[in-house]
């Protein structure tokens, strides 16, 4: 569980194999070990006990909550999704474009190809952010 006298500033960040399990639990809501173990398998082989040690350890760096009042242990986030997209996000902009929101843009936009409909709600932002 996360300490109360943590840092905001020392948040405890998901590593890739745990971003894997968050993203089951932010599609899915709410799951069993067995079930959260059936996703991973759909796209990489894991173990089983491998998958219930790593949601335990979660539980414990507070990523992740337990409701162990029924026999079947139910795994949920214990953030909201896009309070930790957030979070790695500016981490990730700060560290590799220094801060710039528009360098990230640049570059992304350079490198994906974004749809239609995409680049139209893109549009729409900027507009947005122009008359703020």
């Amino acid at each position: 569980m996360k300490s109360e006298n943590q840092n905001p500033s020392e948040k405890t960040e998901p590593t890739k194999a745990e971003l894997d399990v968050l993203t089951v639990l932010w599609k899915h809501g709410p799951s069993t070990v067995r079930f959260v173990h059936e996703q991973l398998n759909a796209f990489k082989e894991v173990n089983y006990t491998t998958t219930l040690k790593q949601m335990q350890l979660m539980v414990e760096k507070g990523l992740l909550t337990r409701d162990d009042s029924s026999m079947k242990h139910v795994y949920a986030v214990a953030e909201e999704e896009q309070k930790t997209k957030k979070h790695l996000l500016d981490r990730f902009v700060n560290h590799l474009y220094d801060g710039s929101a528009g360098n990230l843009v640049l570059q992304l936009l350079d490198t994906k190809k974004a749809s239609r409909d995409e680049l139209k709600a893109i549009r729409a932002l900027l507009d947005k952010l122009d008359e703020d």
